[in-house]
């Protein structure tokens, strides 16, 4: 099970695989604007750890790129035409489930992020990060699973409200009070470590928690246990 930190653009980070890839990273660039493209393209060139094996302008473009050109990770649009990046997104992980999809988007309203995340994405981050910003992110996401933007974080630490069991009753199974505790921790980016300090357990204890959860979430992960608490109403955003 991966542990949360965040990395040098204040995204979380989830440490997903246990084994780094040594070889460059290859990339599909998929937008439908070309001048967008080409500054990316030129961006991740000129990295001695990238390599840039297709673009893609619409939706059906982006997975035909994906089947001849195995990426490591899609630079995905959210807005493409003949498929949006959302769909494509969704299609990408049915088919190809360890391509790692990276959603690119102007737009970080709640709506947006959750659709993008609940397609399968492995991270979502805004067009106006700085050309730094965006290689540490693509090295993250790479090397370590999943990014959840830093700024989503900070609404969901400052809107986190009082949890509700009865919001869990369509779960598979019931949620307990310790649980609860744990997956409010969860939310606010705190490690096992912080979490058993918190509520006076042990680690393994919280690991037991985290366990039934993602079992009861129907969630394999860390960052969809988050994704999930938001859909279900458990945090806020707002």
């Amino acid at each position: 099970m991966g542990e949360e930190r965040k990395n040098g653009n204040g995204a979380v980070a989830v440490a997903s695989r246990a084994v780094k890839k040594t070889d460059k990273v290859r990339l599909l660039l998929a937008d439908d604007h070309s001048l967008f493209r080409a500054g990316l393209k030129d961006l991740l060139d000129g990295t001695s750890h990238f390599m840039i094996v297709g673009e893609a302008a619409t939706g059906p473009e982006a997975l035909e790129m994906v089947e001849k050109k195995t990426p490591d990770i899609v630079l995905m649009d959210i807005r493409l035409p003949g498929m949006d990046g959302i769909a494509c997104t969704r299609q990408i992980k049915k088919t190809h489930p360890e391509v790692t999809v990276l959603v690119l988007s102007m737009y970080d309203d709640e709506s947006h992020v959750l659709e993008a995340f609940n397609a399968g994405a492995n991270g979502y981050l805004s067009k106006l990060l700085s050309a730094q910003d965006l290689v540490r992110a693509i090295e993250t996401v790479h090397q370590e699973g999943y990014l959840i933007p830093g700024n989503i974080m900070t609404r969901l630490m400052g809107g986190i409200r009082k949890l509700d069991l009865s919001a869990m009753e369509d779960a598979n199974g019931v949620v307990t009070k310790s649980e609860l505790r744990v997956l409010s921790s969860l939310v606010q980016g705190h490690s096992n470590k912080q979490i058993a300090d918190e509520i006076f357990v042990s680690e393994k204890t919280v690991k037991n928690h985290l366990n039934h959860l993602f079992k009861k979430l129907g969630v394999k992960n860390r960052t969809e246990a988050v994704v999930k608490a938001i859909e279900r109403g458990l945090v806020s955003m707002q």
